[in-house]
């Protein structure tokens, strides 16, 4: 049976096995689409010939999330959307060697008679341009697994592309010359963000691949498809690296959370602490109400030390110092008032900085947060005349226009770990984790 992912009137969302056509070619294989239609004729009684639109194609050799269509107007719908690439395909792979990431352009031909494609000059008949974003999650045992987001949709693109990078795919038949006979690539559709077709609502399906050399990065597979990184796993914890846009905690709003989608990979998974909306990086989530209650012991004794990275205008006149101010939040306005002197309902704020490097009118800072307020390290770097790059709330709205900076350059990078002997988390005593 298929893995349905979703289903309603308009929409049908499978899990595609790897190996399988999406429909019947001449090789007379058991195909997707064929499959799809008999579950949907046998589920709902349907007499005659069943619709199902299809709106977009994997690899045979490929598997993971499709959509189709369960009317004309959906496939319409959907059609346009993926053409237009208002459709967001996401792909985990596992590459040869070291991949460092980045964005891949080019020109694709495609060879009718052999069924390959080739990365070809601009000026040759037939060809059409390609592009590519992929950054590195974790690399293990020489081969490095990578997440990828097509901005086009050319034939074999992302198996050419990365082979004519010099990271062929694992098992890639065709384009990696060191695949050997019976190796499966690894390459998986793990997340496929549409618009509803008629209800205009945004989903998002996912799906994680499993076996062969995916074994190599089963710990982190699970949060992968679900488009977060982790920066370190095990029974009791989770460090994740939150991507900017992301709240952090169900409880913070309706919508979708880091912390929803760690508990959709892993099962209970409760936050510590908290990032804005608009700041990425380190987030230590536990994996049981006893871990989170030695991380929140941890945290209120300030033993987990925590350090963020930012650029922020122009250069504070020390090199390195730990700031103390008093903060009042404006819950009306969700805004954080700085002063330097106690105030009535101020609350202690203390700040660590280095500077690591200045040029110009921007300075990069390291950034300790010693006490946890809300906003803290903006509104206070704020305060002392720093502003953050490309903070709106706080910052300079003028120098950030200037330098094309519209989302805030603050991100938290690394966590130091200190635990009293006894605790369940003991044996994590001095580690250091750290956001890629």
């Amino acid at each position: 049976m298929i893995p349905v992912l979703y289903e309603d009137n308009h929409l049908l969302a499978v899990e595609k096995p790897a190996n399988m056509p999406v429909q019947g070619d001449s090789s007379g294989d058991e195909d997707l689409l064929t499959l799809l239609k008999g579950y949907i004729k046998e589920k709902y009684h349907k007499p005659g010939e069943v619709y199902l639109g299809l709106v977009h194609r994997l690899d045979r050799p490929v598997g993971g999330v499709m959509v189709f269509a369960r009317t004309s107007k959906a496939a319409s719908r959907l059609s346009a959307q993926f053409s237009s690439h208002g459709a967001v395909k996401t792909y985990l792979a596992v590459a040869e060697g070291s991949a460092p990431g980045g964005e891949l352009e080019g020109f694709i031909l495609k060879d009718e008679a052999t069924g390959s494609s080739a990365l070809v000059p601009e000026n040759i008949p037939g060809a059409k341009a390609a592009r590519l974003s992929y950054a590195p999650i974790a690399y293990r045992r020489g081969r490095t697994l990578i997440r990828v987001i097509l901005h086009t949709g050319r034939h074999h693109q992302i198996r050419v592309q990365l082979s004519g990078a010099g990271h062929p795919l694992w098992g890639d038949q065709r384009y990696n010359k060191n695949a050997r006979p019976g190796q499966q690539i690894a390459l998986w559709a793990c997340s496929l963000e549409i618009e509803h077709p008629t209800l205009h609502t945004r989903l998002r399906f996912t799906s994680a691949p499993s076996g062969g050399v995916w074994k190599d990065f089963s710990d982190i597979l699970p949060a992968a498809a679900q488009g977060i990184d982790i920066a370190y796993i095990d029974h009791n914890i989770i460090a994740a690296v939150k991507p900017r846009g992301l709240q952090t905690a169900a409880a913070d709003g309706e919508g979708d959370s880091l912390e929803a989608r760690l508990s959709a990979a892993y099962g209970e998974a409760y936050p510590a602490h908290r990032l804005d909306v608009n700041t990425e990086g380190l987030v230590l989530f536990a994996r049981s109400r006893e871990a989170l209650s030695a991380l929140t012991d941890a945290i209120e004794r300030r033993t987990i030390r925590k350090f963020y990275r930012c650029t922020v205008k122009g250069c504070p006149e020390k090199k390195e110092a730990t700031l103390t101010a008093y903060c009042v939040k404006d819950e009306d306005n969700s805004y954080v008032r700085v002063y330097d002197h106690p105030v009535r309902g101020g609350r202690e704020m203390i700040t660590g900085y280095r500077v690591i490097s200045s040029r110009g009118d921007k300075s990069v800072l390291e950034a300790e947060l010693i006490t946890g307020r809300t906003h803290q390290i903006r509104a206070h770097l704020a305060h002392i005349g720093c502003p953050i790059l490309g903070d709106d709330k706080y910052g300079d709205r003028e120098f950030n226009r200037a330098n094309k900076k519209y989302a805030q350059a603050l991100r938290a990078v690394r966590v130091e770990l200190h635990f009293p002997k006894g605790s369940m988390l003991d044996y994590l005593e001095g580690k250091v984790i750290e956001a890629q």
